[in-house]
């Protein structure tokens, strides 16, 4: 393998319903950085069925080219036909560094296409970075339960991939006078070649709270001492208008469902305001709230991790000072006649 042939970085667009997932946006605009360090074109990795239109969005958020497969048989994802799809196109074109979403789909893929292309992948990284003086792309995520973090160099193989987290990275504000170059592929595929069939997709309507799009989060650690105490947390949640989340001891302890763990093993956040209550802020945590755009925290040891990410810090009981700050906001509500703006 002569690793000079590979040039460019490129990011896997992934679409549902012709809608772009939010990750894949966020992968272009950390993409883009990638690509003007090493002065290479950025390229979106588009597949599906009638997403042609799909193509100048892509371009508006941060890409140069896009590669792009329209085709019957890509219509809902496959791994088979996705995986033969990429496949085709990085041994024509030879990427240097490939980026994926890590949704179940993009970690799949991924996968599926590192072990066919006989590369590296570094799954679920928080950042992303170039060591200019090797020309390597470096991959780093927590390791070690959360104690550290590593590293990752994939030195003699190519391209060198990665899968990245929804909601670490930030997309671009999308430009729609930016120009770019769509490549469009054919693929020798038909239905009859598929060893899976689709027979049909079931959503899910329940009503569980959604972390992701939270624009304030309430979250509670083991500091809470017991269940009972982490009740008052939906106190202060509902004066707010906040979502309830925990941190991995919280759920291990059977206080909240996982879907409601914030941090490396649960959901990655970023709301506009991020209460962080009677937890120590430990690195594994923090990777999964670390962008919030405020973090509040209590907490009675005034030397915990997490007051090194906080925006504002209130050292003391979370038992006290938590009932005091729900009846406050209360009033507040009360007096704008029950709404309170984060606008």
């Amino acid at each position: 393998m002569n690793l000079d042939d590979y040039r460019g970085v490129w990011v896997f667009i992934e679409e549902t319903d012709g809608v772009i997932e939010g990750v894949s946006l966020e992968l272009l605009g950390a993409g883009r950085t990638l690509a003007d360090k090493l002065e290479v074109p950025l390229a979106g990795v588009l597949m599906g069925d009638g997403i042609k239109p799909l193509a100048s969005k892509v371009i508006a958020h941060g890409a140069d080219e896009v590669y792009m497969i329209d085709h019957p048989v890509m219509k809902h994802y496959r791994t088979e036909s996705f995986m033969k799809g990429v496949i085709m196109l990085a041994e024509k074109y030879k990427p240097e560094i490939f980026l994926y979403g890590a949704t179940p789909n993009g970690k799949d893929l991924a996968s599926a296409v590192a072990t066919d292309l006989n590369t590296g992948l570094t799954a679920d990284t928080t950042m992303l970075d170039i060591d200019m003086d090797n020309r390597l792309f470096e991959a780093s995520r927590p390791a070690f339960g959360g104690n550290i973090m590593a590293t990752i160099l994939c030195k003699k193989h190519r391209p060198q991939m990665a899968t990245v987290r929804p909601k670490v990275m930030k997309a671009l504000e999308p430009d729609p006078s930016r120009t770019g170059r769509i490549i469009e592929e054919k693929i020798a595929l038909s239905e009859e070649d598929m060893r899976t069939k689709v027979l049909k997709i079931v959503k899910d309507i329940t009503n569980k709270a959604n972390l992701a799009e939270a624009h304030v989060i309430v979250c509670g650690g083991k500091g809470m001492g017991d269940l009972q105490n982490f009740q008052m947390l939906y106190d202060l949640a509902d004066a707010i208008g906040a979502t309830v989340g925990g941190t991995r001891d919280v759920v291990e302890a059977g206080w909240l469902p996982h879907h409601l763990q914030i941090g490396q093993t649960g959901e990655t956040v970023t709301p506009k305001i991020y209460f962080a209550i009677a937890l120590s802020g430990a690195i594994q945590h923090v990777v999964g709230m670390k962008n919030s755009e405020i973090i509040i925290a209590i907490n009675k040891d005034p030397n915990a991790p997490i007051f090194d990410v906080a925006t504002y810090g209130i050292v003391g009981d979370a038992l006290e000072i938590v009932p005091k700050l729900t009846e406050q906001f209360k009033q507040m509500r009360n007096q704008k006649g029950g709404e309170i703006s984060y606008a």
